[in-house]
């Protein structure tokens, strides 16, 4: 999971995301309110969490795109491990970031 300020750039780094094959799918939030401490203020701001589904195999790779192409000095990036799901759905998750572009 990771949070961006801007629609654009949510869009943007999660269509990064999935063609690199780091993740199946990417969900983009509507746009949320944000409130927390940085630098000892107080801030609110708008943000968009991207809810980004892949293999633990591939978390490495994914989290260092994410550092890469986020414009936050300090991009949340936490990993919620799946405990569970269905069958069929899981398979095509492993499946579709384990396949390279030909």
């Amino acid at each position: 999971m990771t949070a961006l300020n801007s629609k654009a750039e949510a869009v943007k780094l999660a269509r990064l995301i999935v063609e690199r094959r780091l993740a199946a799918c990417v969900q983009i939030s509507s746009a949320v309110v944000s409130i927390y401490r940085w630098r000892n203020k107080i801030v609110t701001d708008r943000e968009w969490v991207l809810l980004v589904k892949t293999a633990e195999r591939r978390y490495r790779a994914l989290e260092k795109a994410i550092r890469e192409h986020h414009p936050y000095e300090l991009p949340e990036i936490i990993a919620i491990p799946i405990i569970r799901g269905e069958k069929k759905y899981l398979q095509w998750l492993d499946r579709t970031v384990q396949q390279t572009e030909e």
